[in-house]
């Protein structure tokens, strides 16, 4: 599933066709996603302006002329993408349409959104932007990683009580939003913590040194358009390349990166999810 560096990745490739342009035409092609949608959603999209499109945690928010906000979710194989841009950034026609373009989005500026997701497990809703961060999906994410409310005290105060492991405390979207399990992965990595500790067990200036480390990690794989794994890909249709840059995720078996070190990445499984680190620098 796309992570923060995915889905801000998405977000600025979205921006340019879409900000400031009027949604002419909205075409919906099926009753649901994940979830239903929102009831008469091609109605109340079509003739709308988009006036600021914005991300939190794992999900895209564009603010609607209306008063409407149109949350979307990529789930696990959504994809957004951006065909006719007048920018001249995407350097394409139309596509033909596909069998999962579940949604399109026709822009006055000649920039076709189309949002396609084989796997269905994405969802966009629509609620009012004035009460948007009280929808259910918003209403209890922490802080986000590279805002200001995220900070040394805020982590080390947060962590304190936690008798889980760092790994499932970093995890918890609760404590920090948009952090999943790539990123979590390759953050303790570079903090040296392994991700079996118990987070209330580790000092506190060790704690507080995770947050600048979570913030580079992020804005690296931010730089490098995210990871492509599986499904993802950029809005305009190119692979990410930070997965080129993984230091331990899933490199089970393979030399640890970290200079004189004789050890090799270990998988490890922690609440249903696999956790790599070298257990000779993560301690």
């Amino acid at each position: 599933m796309p992570e923060l560096p995915e889905v801000e990745t998405v977000r600025r490739g979205l921006a340019p066709a879409m900000e400031g342009a009027r949604i002419i035409h909205a075409q919906v092609n099926r009753p649901d996603l994940r979830w239903p949608f929102p009831e008469n959603m091609a109605a109340r999209l079509t003739g709308q302006t988009v006036q600021a499109l914005r991300r939190r945690s794992k999900y895209i928010l564009a603010d609607l002329s209306s008063g409407e906000t149109l949350l979307i979710h990529l789930g696990m194989s959504g994809r957004m993408t951006v065909s006719g841009d007048p920018l001249g950034r995407f350097h394409r026609v139309h596509p033909a349409p596909e069998k999962h373009d579940h949604v399109v989005l026709d822009m006055s500026n000649g920039a076709r959104i189309t949002f396609n997701d084989p796997r269905r497990f994405g969802a966009m809703d629509l609620m009012e932007t004035v009460t948007a961060e009280l929808h259910p999906l918003l209403a209890k994410l922490g802080p986000e990683p590279l805002g200001n409310a995220f900070h040394e005290t805020y982590l080390a105060e947060a962590l304190k009580t936690r008798k889980t492991p760092i790994k499932s405390a970093l995890l918890d979207q609760r404590i920090v939003a948009g952090l999943g399990n790539i990123y979590v992965c390759e953050t303790l990595y570079r903090a040296g913590i392994s991700p079996k500790r118990r987070a209330n067990n580790i000092a506190r200036a060790r704690v507080e040194s995770l947050v600048p480390i979570i913030r580079d990690v992020l804005r690296d794989a931010i730089t490098a358009g995210g990871s492509s794994l599986r499904d993802f890909r950029q809005a305009d249709g190119e692979l990410g390349y930070f997965q080129h840059s993984f230091d331990v995720y899933d490199r089970e078996g393979e030399p640890c990166r970290t200079t004189d070190c004789a050890d090799t990445i270990r998988r490890i499984v922690q609440s249903g999810r696999s956790s790599f680190y070298c257990p000779s620098c993560q301690r």
